[in-house]
């Protein structure tokens, strides 16, 4: 509900509940999420740096996922520094700035991975439907905006979010039923009226995670059209074989997001959303270096 003016007060830090207080939960999960990070850590970057430095893989598939590596240490990197000093600390809390700026670093990272990844089906589509035009259609130049413009549409969708998330007034409690600082709790524990960031959050978001699962969808549907016209068995398999990384990302991805950010403000589990949220902030980061190591030929060599 909204409160008057007079009666609020501005706040100057926010305390991060997290999973939970019990010191005998808190410290496996300290070791667990610590685990995992460094796993995120050395398959993201070991994958940077072998797409930089092995001449063979400097092609436009190789390009982009090089940059969903980066994007995913980069969001994993935002988030779980700060949630591992928390699963230790008994004052929980974060700084104002510091709370915005980990809401748009994570944002920003995120909305680029969703535009990444179309851009990474777009790829699959032109290499196996238009093989006679990749070179022109995917060339450097053409790769090089397209990753560029992802990133510039994922910071300027962050700091439409941010922006008007922290303009908002905030009284009364100031714990914040999460790991992190995202949108939703922070709407929650507001004391303004929080319908435009609510809008905002569904029409961007769904902008953004809707055209980009379109884009992949058609790129699919019409790579999975021209397999089936292909009457050798082997060339049917090979040219399949190379979508399936992508396509377990993209499940994985855009299943946590779409249950997460796309639903009605009425239906928000905060700690339903939690478990969720740990699973594509953390884990997801994880999983790609690993997807795209073990099911490409080219990467194990």
């Amino acid at each position: 509900n909204e409160m008057p003016e007079e009666n609020r007060t501005a706040l100057t830090e926010f305390v991060l509940l997290g999973f939970t207080d019990r010191l005998e939960v808190e410290i496996p999960l300290f070791g667990l999420f610590l685990l995992i990070y460094a796993i995120t850590l050395v398959g993201n970057v070991g994958l940077v740096m072998l797409v930089q430095l092995n001449a063979s893989l400097h092609t436009p598939m190789y390009y982009f996922l090089s940059n969903l590596s980066f994007l995913d240490l980069s969001c994993s990197s935002a988030i779980a520094p700060k949630m591992l000093v928390n699963l230790l600390a008994q004052q929980k809390t974060v700084s104002l700035v510091g709370c915005a700026t980990q809401m748009f670093l994570f944002a920003a990272f995120t909305d680029a991975e969703c535009l990444i990844l179309a851009v990474m089906a777009y790829d699959r589509y032109m290499a196996i439907c238009h093989p006679l035009l990749y070179t022109v259609a995917m060339s450097r130049r053409v790769c090089t905006s397209m990753v560029a413009g992802a990133y510039l549409s994922g910071g300027l969708t962050s700091l439409v979010h941010t922006s008007f998330t922290f303009t908002l007034s905030f009284c009364g409690s100031n714990v914040i039923n999460h790991f992190f600082c995202d949108i939703p709790p922070l709407l929650e524990i507001s004391c303004s009226n929080t319908h435009l960031n609510e809008v905002l959050l569904f029409t961007l978001c769904g902008f953004i995670q809707t055209s980009s699962f379109l884009t992949i969808a058609i790129s699919y549907a019409c790579i999975l059209s021209t397999i089936l016209r292909i009457h050798v068995a082997a060339s049917r398999h090979k040219a399949f074989y190379t979508c399936t990384s992508h396509l377990m990302s993209i499940g994985l991805f855009y299943g946590s997001l779409l249950f997460t950010y796309l639903r009605p403000s009425s239906s928000y589990t905060l700690d339903t959303d939690k478990v969720v949220s740990a699973f594509y902030t953390v884990v997801f980061p994880m999983l790609n270096p690993l997807i795209y190591s073990l099911r490409n030929k080219e990467v194990k060599d």
